[in-house]
């Protein structure tokens, strides 16, 4: 009786160049076909791991890591400036799905200010300071990309608002420090308007309290170097806005004391 041997299992050729095309491991750049490039690790023909990807269009370039052939970790990205041909900051922190997710700062264009806090699905949202072109700084709660919660605003003429926020407005019970006069609001706002409070007089302007660091958070420089540098940098450009708001203040002062004469 005849021996028969078995049927041979290697792969075909087509498979084994498939196999062979797959990446896997650390490769050397990789250039697409509109161009971008990207040098890295890779996993099961997945970006996976520390890589540098860079956009042609957009002149963009991130340098982190990726998992399953997304942005996930630690990492930064940088953009290409057209007018000087150099590239500036744009997110230096965590990462998760693609997304900026996590603890992490973000420079907004030509120096129109820069967030540094907690992220959600890349939008400002849990605790975080803001620095705004105009100098103004807040640091408190964020929800959706917007100042959510109990937070204080610190204006570049001196002045401060520490209270709740409602979906970027004042909302809620707050105080409004004057500090150029010495006087402090305490009172109601809704949706950004004074609606009723009381206005008193402080022992000085030299003497209204500057709060700490809110809940512990660190998030980079003291508040009081930060008020520093921004004074430094920017020219106060709030005068008539708060001077305004304070008229809209008396007169709602003058609304809460008619009422209760009536």
């Amino acid at each position: 009786m005849p021996f028969l041997k078995a049927a041979g299992r290697n792969p075909s050729r087509s498979a084994s160049l498939e196999n062979k095309c797959n990446k896997c491991g650390r490769r050397a750049t990789l250039f697409s076909v509109n161009g971008d490039q990207y040098t890295g690790e890779w996993l099961d023909d997945n970006k996976h791991g520390w890589g540098i990807q860079v956009w042609k269009k957009s002149g963009a370039i991130y340098n982190g890591e990726w998992k399953c052939g997304k942005r996930d970790g630690y990492g930064s990205q940088s953009r290409l400036r057209p007018d000087t041909n150099t590239y500036e900051n744009v997110y230096c922190g965590q990462w998760k799905n693609g997304m900026k997710h996590g603890d992490g700062v973000y420079f907004f264009k030509s120096g129109c200010g820069a967030y540094e806090g907690e992220w959600r699905e890349d939008q400002r949202s849990g605790w975080g300071r803001m620095l705004f072109r105009d100098g103004d700084v807040y640091e408190g709660e964020w929800t959706e990309d917007k100042e959510h919660g109990f937070g204080i605003r610190r204006y570049a003429n001196g002045n401060r608002y520490e209270g709740s926020w409602r979906d970027g407005e004042k909302s809620g019970t707050g105080k409004l420090y004057f500090r150029d006069q010495g006087q402090l609001y305490r009172g109601l706002w809704v949706r950004g308007e004074l609606k009723c409070g009381t206005l008193e007089d402080l022992a000085g302007a030299e003497k209204c309290p500057i709060p700490q660091v809110l809940n512990g958070h660190k998030v980079g420089t003291s508040s009081r170097q930060t008020d520093k540098k921004v004074k430094r940098r920017y020219v106060s450009s709030k005068k008539s806005g708060v001077s305004h708001l304070r008229w809209q203040m008396l007169i709602g002062l003058a609304n809460c004391i008619a009422v209760a004469c009536r």
